[in-house]
């Protein structure tokens, strides 16, 4: 699959963040209205009744800053997501809540784990990742701007606050180095031009042909094509047809 096909934005790229987010915030404002023991669904690690809360959690936040912070970079990421990765990108969202919920499940600590943040540090993670097993400059380009902007984020896979699932964000980062490496053979690969493939030939290139062995421009004419004279057999032939046919 070439670039353009790859790099092609659709409807998709947007409409597919935008629903996610949508959904979050209408899940929160039924937790706050209408159901808030939904709240208790998290990951309760090393506890049977807690898997559950591996598929359900990150659509469950504690407050709305809570809901505010992981909204805006869930939006970012998966925009990018979409646009640059989109033949694997539902796999990396769904796989990445599994997986990141399951590391949660196993090295976490005895709470109520919720939030998309453990989501957002995956994609952090395999983007910035991705990016630099690629070798392709747009998708460094890429993972360069998602470290600039959430690279402070590294800190809190670690217990570094209070009250702070750090195990789920360990969790996404360590899912999203995963996905990074088992999908690395579905990257757009860096364009390769004439002059970069293994059986390129200077002196077969036209374009170098118009240079002598001091780099100076040389003006090559193209040989002229000579016209063959009509043989005499065709002559004889086409005098033959016409006066048949004035004879007519």
């Amino acid at each position: 699959m070439s670039n353009q096909q790859q790099f092609k934005y659709s409807t998709g790229v947007i409409a597919y963040p935008l629903f996610f987010v949508l959904s979050i915030w209408m899940v929160f404002w039924m937790q706050v209205r209408f159901f808030p023991s939904i709240k208790r669904l998290g990951v309760y690690p090393q506890q049977l009744e807690g898997l559950l809360g591996i598929f359900t959690s990150p659509f469950i936040h504690a407050d709305i800053e809570h809901l505010y912070h992981n909204s805006i970079p869930l939006f970012i990421l998966s925009v990018a997501l979409f646009y640059f990765y989109r033949k694997i990108s539902w796999k990396v969202i769904i796989f990445g809540i599994i997986l990141s919920g399951l590391f949660t499940w196993v090295i976490g600590r005895p709470a109520n784990h919720i939030g998309a943040s453990g989501l957002v540090y995956v994609l952090v993670s395999f983007i910035f990742f991705k990016g630099i097993f690629a070798k392709h400059f747009r998708l460094i380009a890429l993972s360069l701007i998602v470290i600039f902007l959430y690279g402070s984020m590294i800190w809190y896979a670690f217990p570094v606050k209070d009250g702070m699932s750090w195990e789920g964000h360990l969790g996404g980062l360590l899912s999203g180095l995963l996905f990074a490496i088992v999908f690395r053979k579905a990257i757009a690969k860096p364009e390769r031009y004439v002059w970069q493939q293994p059986d390129y030939n200077e002196e077969d290139d036209p374009f170098l042909r118009h240079f002598d062995e001091n780099g100076n421009f040389m003006e090559i004419k193209e040989p002229e094509v000579e016209e063959e004279p009509i043989s005499e057999d065709i002559n004889s032939h086409i005098t033959y047809v016409f006066k048949e046919n004035k004879d007519d």
